[in-house]
Protein backbone atom coordinates (compact mmCIF):
# COMPACT_ATOMS: atom_id res chain seq x y z
CA UNK A 1 0.00 0.00 0.00
CA UNK A 2 1.20 3.38 -1.11
CA UNK A 3 2.20 6.26 0.86
CA UNK A 4 -0.62 8.69 1.34
CA UNK A 5 1.33 11.20 -1.16
CA UNK A 6 1.47 8.29 -3.81
CA UNK A 7 -2.13 7.84 -3.25
CA UNK A 8 -3.10 11.44 -3.55
CA UNK A 9 -1.05 11.88 -6.92
CA UNK A 10 -2.66 8.90 -7.96
CA UNK A 11 -5.79 10.28 -7.81
CA UNK A 12 -4.98 13.40 -8.73
CA UNK A 13 -5.03 11.40 -11.76
CA UNK A 14 -8.10 9.53 -11.83
CA UNK A 15 -10.19 12.48 -11.78
CA UNK A 16 -13.43 13.39 -13.80
CA UNK A 17 -13.53 15.84 -16.75
CA UNK A 18 -14.48 19.30 -14.75
CA UNK A 19 -16.53 20.18 -18.15
CA UNK A 20 -19.90 21.38 -16.25
CA UNK A 21 -18.68 21.15 -12.51
CA UNK A 22 -19.34 24.38 -10.68
CA UNK A 23 -16.49 26.28 -8.72
CA UNK A 24 -17.32 24.45 -5.37
CA UNK A 25 -16.96 21.04 -6.26
CA UNK A 26 -14.00 21.90 -8.50
CA UNK A 27 -11.72 23.53 -5.85
CA UNK A 28 -13.46 22.34 -2.77
CA UNK A 29 -15.44 19.46 -2.75
CA UNK A 30 -13.61 17.13 -5.11
CA UNK A 31 -9.87 18.08 -3.15
CA UNK A 32 -11.91 17.19 0.30
CA UNK A 33 -13.23 13.63 -1.17
CA UNK A 34 -9.58 12.85 -2.70
CA UNK A 35 -8.09 13.70 0.97
CA UNK A 36 -10.90 11.09 2.84
CA UNK A 37 -10.74 8.57 -0.40
CA UNK A 38 -7.08 8.76 0.23
CA UNK A 39 -7.71 8.06 4.21
CA UNK A 40 -10.50 5.39 2.49
CA UNK A 41 -7.49 3.66 0.46
CA UNK A 42 -5.34 3.44 3.57
CA UNK A 43 -7.81 2.09 5.78
CA UNK A 44 -8.64 -0.50 3.32
CA UNK A 45 -12.41 0.34 2.92
CA UNK A 46 -14.35 -0.25 -0.13
CA UNK A 47 -15.75 2.03 -2.24
CA UNK A 48 -19.27 0.75 -1.11
CA UNK A 49 -18.32 1.54 2.18
CA UNK A 50 -17.25 4.94 1.48
CA UNK A 51 -21.16 5.59 0.35
CA UNK A 52 -22.69 4.23 3.35
CA UNK A 53 -20.15 6.61 5.20
CA UNK A 54 -21.58 10.07 3.27
CA UNK A 55 -24.96 8.26 3.76
CA UNK A 56 -24.88 7.85 7.45
CA UNK A 57 -23.35 11.72 7.75
CA UNK A 58 -25.65 13.29 5.44
CA UNK A 59 -29.11 11.11 6.92
CA UNK A 60 -27.86 11.78 10.32
CA UNK A 61 -27.63 15.80 9.60
CA UNK A 62 -31.47 15.62 7.91
CA UNK A 63 -32.96 13.90 10.71
CA UNK A 64 -31.47 16.77 13.48
CA UNK A 65 -33.26 19.23 10.82
CA UNK A 66 -36.78 17.42 11.49
CA UNK A 67 -36.36 16.69 14.70
CA UNK A 68 -34.34 19.23 16.66
CA UNK A 69 -35.28 22.92 17.45
CA UNK A 70 -33.26 25.32 15.01
CA UNK A 71 -30.21 27.37 16.58
CA UNK A 72 -27.09 28.39 15.42
CA UNK A 73 -25.29 25.31 17.36
CA UNK A 74 -27.83 22.88 14.80
CA UNK A 75 -27.45 25.26 11.96
CA UNK A 76 -23.72 24.84 11.85
CA UNK A 77 -23.70 20.89 12.99
CA UNK A 78 -26.29 20.38 10.09
CA UNK A 79 -24.19 21.79 7.67
CA UNK A 80 -20.37 20.14 8.62
CA UNK A 81 -22.63 17.10 8.47
CA UNK A 82 -23.82 17.55 4.84
CA UNK A 83 -20.20 18.66 3.63
CA UNK A 84 -18.73 15.85 5.22
CA UNK A 85 -21.56 13.74 3.63
CA UNK A 86 -21.08 15.45 0.30
CA UNK A 87 -17.22 15.46 0.50
CA UNK A 88 -17.61 11.27 1.11
CA UNK A 89 -19.85 11.30 -2.26
CA UNK A 90 -17.14 12.64 -4.04
CA UNK A 91 -14.46 10.00 -1.90
CA UNK A 92 -16.41 7.06 -3.11
CA UNK A 93 -16.02 7.34 -6.93
CA UNK A 94 -12.28 8.52 -6.90
CA UNK A 95 -11.89 5.27 -4.76
CA UNK A 96 -13.64 3.13 -6.73
CA UNK A 97 -11.43 4.65 -9.84
CA UNK A 98 -7.78 4.18 -7.81
CA UNK A 99 -8.37 0.84 -7.51
CA UNK A 100 -10.96 -0.53 -10.13
CA UNK A 101 -13.34 -2.07 -8.02
CA UNK A 102 -16.10 0.35 -9.02
CA UNK A 103 -18.94 -1.51 -10.74
CA UNK A 104 -22.82 -1.55 -11.64
CA UNK A 105 -23.50 -2.45 -8.04
CA UNK A 106 -21.58 0.53 -6.58
CA UNK A 107 -22.74 3.12 -8.84
CA UNK A 108 -26.50 1.96 -8.32
CA UNK A 109 -25.73 2.34 -4.41
CA UNK A 110 -24.14 5.98 -4.89
CA UNK A 111 -27.35 6.65 -6.77
CA UNK A 112 -30.20 5.28 -4.73
CA UNK A 113 -28.00 7.52 -1.30
CA UNK A 114 -28.23 10.70 -3.68
CA UNK A 115 -32.03 10.28 -4.75
CA UNK A 116 -32.97 9.83 -1.17
CA UNK A 117 -30.60 12.69 -0.02
CA UNK A 118 -32.79 14.86 -2.31
CA UNK A 119 -36.36 13.86 -1.37
CA UNK A 120 -35.14 14.09 2.47
CA UNK A 121 -33.49 17.06 2.81
CA UNK A 122 -36.87 18.94 1.79
CA UNK A 123 -38.93 16.77 3.71
CA UNK A 124 -36.93 17.54 6.49
CA UNK A 125 -37.20 21.54 6.12
CA UNK A 126 -41.03 20.80 5.57
CA UNK A 127 -41.54 19.06 8.94
CA UNK A 128 -38.78 21.55 10.49
CA UNK A 129 -40.98 24.29 9.03
CA UNK A 130 -44.55 22.68 10.91
CA UNK A 131 -42.84 21.95 14.00
CA UNK A 132 -41.01 24.51 14.79
CA UNK A 133 -41.65 27.93 12.42
CA UNK A 134 -43.69 30.50 13.51
CA UNK A 135 -44.82 31.16 9.42
CA UNK A 136 -46.04 33.60 7.68
CA UNK A 137 -48.66 31.80 6.29
CA UNK A 138 -49.00 27.82 5.77
CA UNK A 139 -48.33 28.60 1.97
CA UNK A 140 -44.33 28.55 2.79
CA UNK A 141 -45.44 24.49 3.90
CA UNK A 142 -45.47 24.34 0.05
CA UNK A 143 -42.42 25.42 -0.94
CA UNK A 144 -40.24 22.68 0.43
CA UNK A 145 -42.66 20.53 -1.64
CA UNK A 146 -41.94 22.87 -4.56
CA UNK A 147 -38.04 22.00 -4.34
CA UNK A 148 -38.37 18.69 -3.83
CA UNK A 149 -40.18 18.40 -7.38
CA UNK A 150 -37.26 20.54 -9.06
CA UNK A 151 -34.72 18.79 -7.42
CA UNK A 152 -35.36 15.19 -7.99
CA UNK A 153 -36.76 16.11 -11.78
CA UNK A 154 -33.50 17.67 -12.36
CA UNK A 155 -31.57 14.28 -10.90
CA UNK A 156 -33.97 12.13 -12.76
CA UNK A 157 -33.39 13.81 -15.90
CA UNK A 158 -29.96 14.29 -16.04
CA UNK A 159 -29.51 10.57 -15.19
CA UNK A 160 -31.74 9.78 -18.27
CA UNK A 161 -29.51 12.36 -20.62
CA UNK A 162 -26.20 10.40 -19.75
CA UNK A 163 -27.95 7.27 -20.13
CA UNK A 164 -30.11 7.79 -23.23
CA UNK A 165 -26.76 10.05 -24.79
CA UNK A 166 -24.77 6.53 -24.15
CA UNK A 167 -27.43 4.27 -25.85
CA UNK A 168 -27.45 6.78 -28.73
CA UNK A 169 -23.80 6.91 -29.15
CA UNK A 170 -23.86 2.96 -28.76
CA UNK A 171 -26.01 2.22 -31.48
CA UNK A 172 -24.65 4.97 -34.01
CA UNK A 173 -20.92 3.16 -33.34
CA UNK A 174 -22.78 -0.01 -34.34
CA UNK A 175 -24.28 1.18 -37.13
CA UNK A 176 -21.54 2.47 -38.57
CA UNK A 177 -19.43 -0.72 -38.03
CA UNK A 178 -21.94 -2.71 -40.01
CA UNK A 179 -22.65 -0.33 -43.19
CA UNK A 180 -18.06 -0.41 -42.82
CA UNK A 181 -18.42 3.67 -42.80
CA UNK A 182 -15.62 5.32 -40.19
CA UNK A 183 -17.74 6.22 -37.42
CA UNK A 184 -18.60 9.78 -36.72
CA UNK A 185 -15.77 11.29 -34.32
CA UNK A 186 -18.43 14.45 -33.20
CA UNK A 187 -16.54 17.70 -32.18
CA UNK A 188 -13.46 17.83 -29.72
CA UNK A 189 -14.75 18.43 -26.22
CA UNK A 190 -15.03 22.29 -25.53
CA UNK A 191 -12.32 23.48 -22.87
CA UNK A 192 -13.91 24.19 -19.87
CA UNK A 193 -15.37 27.29 -19.06
CA UNK A 194 -14.23 29.51 -15.99
CA UNK A 195 -17.77 31.20 -16.69
CA UNK A 196 -20.15 28.46 -16.62
CA UNK A 197 -18.27 27.08 -13.21
CA UNK A 198 -19.17 30.20 -11.54
CA UNK A 199 -22.77 30.32 -13.35
CA UNK A 200 -23.07 27.09 -11.72
CA UNK A 201 -22.42 27.83 -8.19
CA UNK A 202 -26.12 28.53 -7.44
CA UNK A 203 -27.11 25.03 -8.62
CA UNK A 204 -24.17 23.20 -6.19
CA UNK A 205 -25.55 20.81 -3.71
CA UNK A 206 -22.60 22.00 -1.64
CA UNK A 207 -23.54 25.91 -2.10
CA UNK A 208 -26.90 25.11 -0.82
CA UNK A 209 -26.03 23.28 2.06
CA UNK A 210 -24.76 26.40 3.07
CA UNK A 211 -28.41 27.77 3.81
CA UNK A 212 -28.47 25.71 7.05
CA UNK A 213 -25.77 27.91 8.31
CA UNK A 214 -28.97 30.35 8.66
CA UNK A 215 -31.42 28.08 11.15
CA UNK A 216 -30.85 29.97 13.97
CA UNK A 217 -32.38 33.16 12.31
CA UNK A 218 -35.58 31.20 10.81
CA UNK A 219 -37.03 34.48 8.87
CA UNK A 220 -33.42 34.30 7.28
CA UNK A 221 -33.23 30.66 6.63
CA UNK A 222 -36.93 31.04 5.28
CA UNK A 223 -35.40 33.96 3.21
CA UNK A 224 -32.15 31.95 1.68
CA UNK A 225 -33.95 29.01 1.32
CA UNK A 226 -36.69 30.90 -0.89
CA UNK A 227 -34.28 32.51 -3.15
CA UNK A 228 -32.57 28.92 -4.00
CA UNK A 229 -35.55 27.52 -4.57
CA UNK A 230 -36.49 29.95 -7.27
CA UNK A 231 -32.91 29.73 -8.61
CA UNK A 232 -33.24 25.89 -8.66
CA UNK A 233 -36.62 26.18 -10.95
CA UNK A 234 -34.93 28.69 -12.95
CA UNK A 235 -31.85 26.45 -13.40
CA UNK A 236 -34.22 23.38 -14.18
CA UNK A 237 -36.07 24.87 -16.77
CA UNK A 238 -33.02 25.73 -18.60
CA UNK A 239 -31.28 22.09 -17.95
CA UNK A 240 -34.99 20.63 -19.50
CA UNK A 241 -34.63 22.67 -22.88
CA UNK A 242 -31.01 22.00 -22.95
CA UNK A 243 -30.96 18.18 -22.65
CA UNK A 244 -34.28 17.57 -24.94
CA UNK A 245 -32.21 19.63 -27.89
CA UNK A 246 -29.06 18.02 -27.29
CA UNK A 247 -31.50 14.22 -26.92
CA UNK A 248 -33.65 15.85 -30.26
CA UNK A 249 -30.08 16.08 -31.99
CA UNK A 250 -29.01 12.74 -31.47
CA UNK A 251 -32.13 11.13 -33.30
CA UNK A 252 -30.89 9.00 -36.52
CA UNK A 253 -30.91 9.79 -39.69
Amino acid sequence: MGSTGTVLRELRGAQKSAKGVSLYSRYVNRPAGRMLAAGAYRAGLTPNQVTLVSAAFTYAALAAVALVEPSWTLGLAVYAALAVGFAFDSADGQLARLTGRGGPDGEWLDHVVDCGKLLLVHAAVLISFYRFGELPSDAWLLLPLGFQLAAVVTFCAGLLREQLGKAAATAQAATAQASAAPADPGTPPAPVSRVRAVALLPADYGVFCLVFLLLGAPGAFRAGYAVLAVVHTLFLAAFLTKWFRELRALRPG
